[in-house]
């Protein structure tokens, strides 16, 4: 579909290093629907504040419409398009996804963040180092290294958050049941995020059999559309670097 235009955050050597637009690469996956994208830097602010009245990305553009958010975007994509498959499953998927929505940005989004916070920095273009720096040594309230130097700490205080997923996924494949739908991308997002950015695995090795199944299924999605873009092995050292 030439008519959308798909504004996304990119890093070092073309990374897509955003949760939020990886959301929605995997609904217009879903949704089997092309956009033209605009790769945007954290240097382009402006612009997209000119563009949108807000300084944050994912934006799509539609029939002269400007959309920011990842769900009014999912929102927008799920309405227009309703010829294409159901981004949400179920009927009752979209108060699923609402809920998974919310659980990602207060819950596992900080969990993960301070795990991959510090080697992050190193995933984005130099122009963007020190926005990068500033905004999320504010937001953590420590430098990166500081706020991300206690590992063990931060891993066994996102496990619990793991272990939910863990069992949630014991009875079916994906967490929408026996086909993913945008659920699952909202969660996979998260993990996205911390392999484009981090060497070190999020997940621990063991004890955690469904989720590593889980993930290596959702990278294999759409054509192994994870695996597009400069990463990280899903597989990688251990939580410990090791």
């Amino acid at each position: 579909m030439s008519d959308l235009i798909f504004h996304e955050r990119v890093g070092l050597d073309g990374r897509r290093i955003s949760p939020f637009s990886w959301r929605i690469r995997y609904a217009l996956a879903h949704k089997a629907l092309d956009a033209a994208i605009v790769p945007t830097r954290f240097a382009d602010v402006d612009r997209i504040e000119r563009l949108s009245g807000q300084r944050f990305v994912p934006i799509l553009e539609h029939d002269g419409q400007v959309i920011f958010d990842s769900w009014d975007i999912a929102m927008h994509l799920q309405i227009r398009f309703q010829d294409r498959p159901n981004l949400f499953g179920p009927p009752e998927g979209r108060g699923l996804a609402r809920l998974y929505y919310v659980w990602c940005d207060m819950v596992l989004h900080p969990a993960i963040r301070r795990l991959i916070a510090a080697d992050f920095l190193w995933c984005l273009d130099p122009g963007d180092r020190a926005y990068y720096r500033r905004t999320r040594e504010a937001m953590l309230g420590a430098s990166l290294e500081d706020a991300c130097a206690d590992r063990p700490r931060w891993t066994a205080e996102a496990l619990p958050h793991f272990q939910v997923l863990e069992r949630a996924l014991r009875r079916d494949p994906f967490l929408c049941g026996e086909t993913p739908a945008f659920a699952d991308y909202l969660v996979f997002s998260a993990f996205q995020w911390a392999r484009i950015g981090s060497p070190r695995d999020v997940l621990p090795q063991d004890d955690l059999p469904e989720m590593h199944r889980w993930r290596s299924a959702m990278i294999a999605l759409h054509d192994n559309l994870a695996d597009r873009f400069g990463g990280y092995p899903a597989e990688r050292s251990g939580p410990d670097g090791t």
